[in-house]
């Protein structure tokens, strides 16, 4: 799991947090074991975050871009309404078995819509508001998302954007040919010049961008 923190500051924070479940645990090893690019799931600190903003909320409609093996979507399920659901959006056919094998060990499948696609065809389908939106999806787009789904953000609803710090190379100088880190210092920009909502940027794992419609 990539983090910006020091291992050995990770592994205390992790050692005095609450333990991810059995399913979570398997999941975990599974990923880096059979998965290309394993350092892109979330992990344990950065899934019990989501799954307590999650059970604070209480959600009943939930979206994620970016399911990968779907960690993630499980933490969030965890603090769903009673008839709750996560909508989760996923580009990559490949990732489909070990994401539905898990969400039936979770026993959320029910709960759970899988979307495979792109994400910003998929969206305008889906008919809408959203307690929760998680973005971990291409870093292109995370504008174009958030231009999309805030208007989709009910009141007291959260914005929840994965990887805001890109590993550091957000505070140094860009380079032209960096499009990845271009794209995610322009959303970061957009969303501190945002007049619409608070915004609170938190360094955990690879940056964190929590958003807050205010109210008009």
């Amino acid at each position: 799991m990539f983090t910006l923190i020091p291992e050995d500051i990770e592994a205390y924070c992790e050692s005095h947090s609450t333990q991810p479940d059995s399913v979570l645990q398997e999941l975990y090893r599974e990923t880096n074991l059979k998965t290309v690019r394993p350092r892109m799931i979330s992990g344990h600190s950065q899934g019990l975050f989501l799954e307590m903003i999650s059970r604070l909320i209480r959600p009943k409609r939930v979206l994620e871009l970016g399911t990968f093996t779907a960690y993630t979507t499980i933490c969030l399920a965890k603090g769903l309404d009673k008839n709750g659901r996560i909508y989760t959006i996923e580009e990559n056919p490949e990732l489909s078995p070990i994401i539905t094998k898990y969400l039936k060990k979770e026993k959320i499948s029910s709960k759970t819509k899988l979307l495979i696609g792109n994400a910003l065809t998929l969206i305008p389908s889906l008919h809408e508001y959203w307690d929760i939106i998680y973005i971990d999806a291409d870093k292109i787009n995370y504008l174009n998302y958030y231009k999309m789904l805030l208007p989709l953000l009910n009141n007291n609803g959260i914005i929840l954007v994965d990887n805001v710090l890109w590993g550091g190379k957000i505070s140094k100088e860009i380079k032209h040919s960096d499009k990845d880190t271009k794209a995610i210092s322009a959303f970061n920009e957009y969303v501190q010049n945002d007049k619409g909502v608070r915004n609170l940027l938190l360094p955990l794992r690879d940056g964190m961008m929590m958003i807050q419609k205010i109210h008009q």
